[in-house]
């Protein structure tokens, strides 16, 4: 059996076996995490995970993994992180002492001579090691916070990290990293949704700082990539989501005037629970993102440093957005929150959001050109034809804003994007693109290929429209909010009431209440469907009442002003013999009105 498997497998299987016999143990001495309002567990569960972890992991490299110096100082140090933290599950020590353990394991990694190789001068890499060792470590722990969710994603980053070393010829950390991810898949066996044991921050830590300092190893050996962006994106990319959530976190806390170090249920994996998803998808989402980060990292290995840069970039933007969602998320008591000065004037700049549109749009103009550039001529290391982009670049940003300003485009409200914004988009990217390629054919002469610039006109227009457009479609993707535990309804009046009531319904969460279906006195709507929801045509008089039991909704509400008065009577009198309650469209507006003016009513 070749050692990859052996390794592998002899970490699995003593996690499997080890897992089970550690919970017993944890109950049995009391080492047991009780439920907390700022935890997410709701029932009694078996700690000291990390102890099973640590012993099939060590067991399986120093019996299969003919470790060298650097190895066994990565494995040294993470086992000295795991008494730390297996002190802190036991006497519950201060934030700060864990601190300095982490700084003192660090200090000795750094000593021995791992250090990541980030710029020319060693005392910026010394201070950037030790700062990576420990936020990393620290990142991991806080991402612990859901059945499942550190022990999978650092799992599914061991998995690439094992890549990338097997890329640069380094098998040995190859083979310890897919130890270290078969123990962790063991471990899941236990600890995913619904899990019967954590790994607590014996296992949390140990993860941490065995992922963030084997890392380093591969700024130290001879066949890594020559590549300087594969030495500074992979291991920031394989591990991107813990050190999202830790920097996202950070900053949500700090704008709403709580200590970073505070617990709570306001991490990356609660809001996606809070939008919608249920425990086990929302840990899923971020296994999927996860592994994207991970393969993102493979590509810019691999790829030149122009094509590398231009998707770490798009890549940003993309955490950039799942940050404003996830931001958007009430998880805080307002009343208990108070912002600084600096902060909230920070936040009131952010809420009109002018500023970050147009660096938005910036980015997307560059990128664009961009791409449509590498489209048409290859690489820019490649294409001496790349002239044109570089000299017209910066006049090609000033002359497609302005286009988008006297647009139109920056009069919208994201929130509320329609048909008629996109009709402002497209005005404003084909004047902007028109006035660039004009400026480039006079700037440039005969130097200029016109298919770059119907591209690049192509490809900005889609990312203008998707980036507006992406909080309607993030409501599409995720159920809705209220649909746990909101009051079914049906809406009566399948015209443009019933979608005004319908879209207010969706985006007001507080007012819990799940739209089910439209029901119309039209016969020419029977069968039809009105932004996703089926419309109901009663057969005769009277039988509404009906239609809403079939739906299983127990309230009506009235959308139009049109209905006759004998008519809207009839209705109520029925609905309410058969106690279905009926509202009026005014009556949800005057409440979503009072909702907009309560200062606590956003998040």
């Amino acid at each position: 059996m070749p050692p990859f498997i052996k390794a592998a497998v002899a970490a699995f299987l003593a996690s499997l076996a080890l897992t089970p016999a550690v919970a017993a143990l944890a109950h049995r001495i009391g080492a047991v995490a009780k439920p907390k309002s700022d935890r997410w567990h709701s029932k009694p569960t078996a700690m000291l995970g990390g102890v099973a972890i640590v012993l099939a992991v060590a067991g399986a490299l120093l019996a299969f993994v003919p470790m060298s110096r650097d190895d066994l100082i990565v494995l040294s140090a993470s086992v000295a992180l795991f008494l730390v933290g297996l002190a802190d599950d036991f006497f519950h020590i201060k934030p700060y002492q864990k601190l300095i353990g982490q700084l003192l394991a660090a200090a000795a990694v750094v000593a021995f001579g791992l250090v990541l190789p980030w710029t020319p001068y060693y005392t910026v890499n010394v201070l950037i090691t030790l700062f990576w060792l420990v936020g990393i470590t620290n990142a991991v722990n806080m991402l612990d916070n859901m059945d499942g969710l550190a022990a999978g994603v650092s799992a599914i980053a061991a998995i690439f990290l094992a890549m990338n070393f097997a890329g640069n010829l380094q098998m040995t950390e190859a083979l310890m990293l897919a130890a270290f991810g078969a123990a962790l898949a063991g471990f899941l066996v236990y600890n995913h949704n619904p899990a019967s044991i954590f790994m607590g921050d014996c296992g949390s830590m140990f993860i941490g700082f065995f992922l963030a300092s084997i890392a380093l190893v591969s700024g130290t050996g001879g066949g890594r990539s020559r590549s300087i962006v594969a030495v500074l994106a992979v291991p920031v990319l394989v591990l991107v989501v813990p050190i999202f959530d830790t920097t996202f976190v950070t900053l949500m806390r700090k704008m709403a005037g709580r200590a970073a170090s505070q617990g709570g249920r306001d991490h990356t994996s609660h809001r996606l629970v809070a939008l919608g998803l249920t425990e086990k998808r929302a840990v899923w989402m971020l296994y999927t993102f996860a592994a994207a980060a991970g393969e993102l990292a493979m590509f810019v290995r691999r790829a030149q440093l122009d094509i590398s840069v231009s998707a770490i970039a798009s890549f940003i933007l993309v955490l950039t957005f799942a940050g404003i969602h996830l931001g958007r998320v009430r998880v805080y008591d307002e009343q208990e929150t108070r912002p600084q000065a600096l902060v909230a004037f920070l936040v009131d700049v952010s809420y009109k959001r002018r500023l970050f549109e147009v660096a938005l749009d910036v980015v997307l103009i560059v990128l664009s050109y961009y791409f449509a550039g590498v489209l048409v001529f290859g690489p820019a290391s490649d294409s001496a034809r790349w002239d044109v982009f570089f000299r017209t670049l910066p006049v090609a940003i000033a002359l497609k804003l302005a286009a988008l300003l006297f647009s139109g485009v920056y009069r919208g409200l994201w929130r509320y994007v329609s048909l008629s914004d996109v009709a402002r988009q497209i005005r404003g990217v084909i004047i902007g693109s028109a006035a660039t390629l004009l400026y480039a054919a006079i700037v440039v002469a005969g130097h200029v290929v016109v298919s770059v610039f119907i591209i690049d006109a192509m490809l900005l227009l889609l990312a203008i429209a998707a980036s507006r457009f992406s909080f309607r479609m993030l409501r599409g993707l995720l159920p809705s909010v209220g649909s746990a535990n909101g009051q079914r309804v049906v809406i009566y009046g399948a015209g443009d009431g019933g979608a005004l009531l319908l879209r207010e319904l969706l985006q007001n969460p507080a007012l819990q209440r799940v739209p089910v279906a439209f029901v119309d006195d039209d016969p020419r709507k029977k069968g039809r469907v009105l932004h996703g929801l089926p419309i109901g045509v009663p057969n005769g008089a009277g039988s509404i009442a009906d239609l809403c039991r079939v739906y299983g909704a127990n309230e009506l509400l009235v959308s139009t002003r049109k209905v006759p008065p004998p008519r809207l009577r009839q209705i109520v009198e029925e609905c309410e013999s058969a106690g279905v309650a009926v509202g009026r469209m005014q009556l949800e507006i005057n409440a979503i009105a009072a909702d907009d003016m309560a200062p606590s009513s956003r998040a």
